[in-house]
């Protein structure tokens, strides 16, 4: 019995919060069936996706990032376009692209703050991995 293979994107920044949504999906998926790509940000996954997703090796593709307001740009703009590309780049390829990016309403590098989103990016990565086999699982049952 061959394996379906997942793609997983996280982002760099804040990668102390970001890595520990591929914690939680290889709690539920296999690391064996997993493969990891990183990229700078979470403006370079919808790409990335997408180009993972046209190889036909992934049965989905799940990208991680954790976007915050640095004060500098407007980071509900990037969250919007992030996901809006994601979304993108899954109907272009016809393979799930499933996001865990997150933009909280308030987020300060504190201790108390960075335990409760690495909390909650495990979490999520556990969803997304339940997602991932949820969709591949229906996918496959349709009739050819």
């Amino acid at each position: 019995m061959t394996h379906t293979r997942y793609a997983f994107v996280k982002a760099g920044w804040h990668a102390a919060i970001v890595d520990r949504a591929l914690e939680g999906f290889l709690q539920i998926i296999p690391a064996e069936q997993v493969d990891v790509f990183d990229v700078p940000g979470a403006f370079e996954m919808p790409l990335m996706a997408r180009d993972l997703a046209a190889t036909g090796c992934y049965g989905a593709v799940a990208c991680a990032a954790f976007v915050v307001d640095g004060g500098i740009y407007r980071h509900d703009f990037v969250a919007q376009a992030v996901v809006t590309g994601l979304m993108q780049a899954g109907l272009e390829t016809g393979v799930p692209v499933l996001s865990v990016s997150l933009t909280p309403h308030q987020y300060q590098e504190t201790a108390h703050h960075d335990a409760i989103y690495r909390a909650h990016f495990v979490l999520k990565g556990r969803e997304a991995a339940e997602a991932a086999l949820k969709i591949t699982a229906a996918r496959q049952a349709l009739p050819a």
